[in-house]
């Protein structure tokens, strides 16, 4: 996995990338779809996006395309400057990982993620999508983002634990096999020395 700064910029750049795309997918098709149809009239939910002008964002109509943008900055700054350090102490107190299998240790890893930018990101979500043609009201944000915490929660977390994070992880290997293989030599390197001492 990420040996170096950059390696773990590319990760996040990756799994971020893919968790946004899915984001917008689960919320304005899954979540939302229905009801864009049925105010609209449209007979497809990428239909009724175009027939309002848009995907509502920060006040005014966005272009899909926008929104993805805008999310895809806000998750990716959040995911470096707080996900990945936090999600990785966070498992270091319930496991060692010079102990744990890697298997275990990273379904840790992955699930202390979803626990810290799942929230998060919904929180940046509810002033994002915040209904503002209506004024502001505390409890109103407070209100969406519990909401977007129960919708999001366990598409999060399935997502990342069975789909998102086994293919970045895959492909990250094959990306970076030479620093992995490295990595591999070194540790077989280590075991056959203490196996000489002993």
């Amino acid at each position: 996995m990420p040996q170096n700064k950059f390696e773990r910029m590319m990760f996040a750049f990756m799994t971020v990338l893919i968790t946004v795309h899915a984001y917008v997918f689960y919320s304005l098709y899954v979540v939302n779809g229905s009801t864009l149809m049925s105010v609209t009239g449209a007979a497809s939910v990428i239909k009724a996006i175009n027939a309002q002008g848009g995907v509502y964002m920060l006040g005014t109509m966005l272009p899909i395309w926008a929104v993805i943008i805008v999310e895809f900055c806000l998750a990716y700054c959040l995911e470096v400057l707080m996900g990945s350090p936090c999600s990785f102490k966070l498992a270091c107190r319930c496991f060692d990982p010079q102990k744990t299998h890697p298997v275990l240790f990273e379904t840790a890893i992955i699930c202390s993620t979803v626990a810290i930018m799942c929230p998060a990101m919904s929180l940046i979500a509810s002033f994002l999508y915040y209904p503002y043609y209506n004024g502001f009201n505390f409890f109103t944000l407070l209100a969406n983002w519990i909401q977007l915490v129960c919708y999001n929660f366990p598409f999060a977390f399935f997502s990342q634990l069975f789909f998102i994070q086994p293919l970045i992880r895959t492909a990250f290997k094959l990306l970076f096999r030479r620093n992995e293989m490295t990595v591999h030599a070194g540790l077989r390197a280590k075991k056959l020395r203490r196996i000489g001492r002993s």
